[in-house]
């Protein structure tokens, strides 16, 4: 159930200075990703024309998570997560230098594009489970479940502003908007550079394919931990919407790029006045029935939302998309973080980060498909449907999650 916070500071994560220099990290860096992004998408469409190689700039973000998911896992256990991420978003920086330079050439190729992307997100590999796994080191567990909201919170806020500065940056100038991205990773790097080196319990076993594995194994051994990381997977792979809001912004909602703006944002406003409302009301009883519960939700509302004819519909549906989404989310990250092992918890989070990064993918291409061949209605309402079927369905295959009262595996 959700309970009032009492006033015992330690609950707070703000409280603690090491997690607000990682949630100003948290915050700048999402704001350079959501920059560069923005303003890669435009060079390369402006430049070619060319619909497809846009599916090929998430492709070189996510492929090197996918093919590196052994050793950014290991690493993030096996040295200091601080350093890892100083590393990431020095690679970073040159990242945003890289593509200030192409932009800028006489040529207008936009190959060189396409390898910059890929050492993008080669440093976003080993950034994501160093990241991840440091969280839980800057504050004591009674106070994870609210840092992991605020945190999220400070990603959505980057994800409905980002975007629109980013398109603004870049109709300035390439050059000051890539720049922008470049003071933010550096804003970045000071911000990590200054949290307190937290406690770490590095991992010492000898590097074998045995230790490698072991957040596979860990994970697959562990049901609460598999069902939570599972259900986020599938949920999202079969609810997704995201793909087709052009395409509703235009020929279902009759609306322009102004309205499309708003349908784009609406899952993060609601996703942040949620993670506010957790701060003051955290998840303090029935944890597990909370999350089907909210997932459930997550697809009820993708339902209407594809069912919508009007603005007036679609926006406060999309924003109860995102408040759903936000509840499971600070749930399911809360419990798979306080029930990993220390010694393993980088290895899991590369686990975690794929699964993330896959459902994401493939529910847009999911998404795509279906709605080449059926329309895009029936996709959306397909998918929002799946989602409900698959919280039922998780919750008979995991009835430890269901149960599953406190958030800490110590109470439970």
């Amino acid at each position: 159930m959700l309970g009032h916070t009492p006033a015992d500071s330690r609950r707070q994560a703000f409280s603690y200075v090491g997690f607000r220099f990682f949630w100003l990290t948290t915050l700048t860096v999402s704001f350079a990703v959501q920059i560069m992004s923005v303003s890669i998408a435009w060079q390369i469409y402006d430049v070619t024309g060319n619909a497809f190689l846009l599916g090929l700039v998430g492709l070189c973000l996510f492929l090197p998570a996918l093919l590196l998911i052994l050793l950014t896992g290991l690493t993030a256990d096996r040295f200091n997560r601080r350093m890892i991420m100083r590393i990431c978003l020095v690679v970073e920086f040159a990242c945003a230098i890289g593509f200030l330079l192409t932009v800028n050439a006489q040529e207008h190729e936009v190959w060189p594009i396409f390898g910059i992307l890929i050492a993008l997100g080669v440093a976003r590999a080993f950034w994501g489970p160093a990241a991840q796994s440091l969280a839980p080191n800057l504050v004591p567990p009674e106070a994870l479940a609210n840092a992991i909201t605020v945190n999220a919170s400070a990603w959505q806020f980057a994800s409905i502003t980002g975007p629109a500065a980013g398109g603004l940056l870049y109709g300035l100038s390439p050059t000051i908007a890539f720049g922008t991205a470049a003071a933010l990773l550096v804003a970045g790097v000071i911000c990590v550079s200054l949290i307190p080196k937290p406690a770490q319990r590095e991992s010492r076993q000898a590097t074998s394919l045995e230790t490698m594995l072991a957040g596979f194994r860990y994970i697959f051994a562990n049901k609460v931990v598999l069902g939570a990381i599972s259900l986020d997977m599938f949920a999202v792979l079969m609810g997704g919407a995201v793909a087709l809001l052009p395409i509703y912004a235009k020929d279902i909602l009759h609306a322009g790029p102004e309205e499309l703006g708003l349908l784009r944002a609406a899952p993060g406003i609601g996703a942040i006045l949620m993670a506010l409302f957790l701060t003051r009301y955290p998840v303090r009883d029935h944890a597990g029935k909370l999350l089907f519960l909210f997932v459930g939700l997550f697809g009820a509302f993708t339902v209407i939302f594809g069912f919508s004819t009007t603005m007036w519909i679609s926006v406060p549906a999309l924003a109860l998309v995102g408040a759903s989404d936000m509840v499971s989310v600070t749930i399911r990250e809360t419990i798979m973080q306080l029930w990993t092992p220390e010694e393993v918890r980088g290895r899991v989070n590369a686990v975690n980060s794929v699964f993330i990064g896959a459902s994401n993918e493939l529910g847009e291409f999911r998404a795509g498909t279906v709605a080449h061949f059926i329309g895009p209605v029936p996709a959306v309402v397909i998918g929002g449907f799946g989602a409900i079927a698959v919280a039922v369905i998780w919750s008979r295959i995991f009835p430890g999650l269901r149960e599953q009262r406190a958030l800490d595996k110590r109470m439970a």
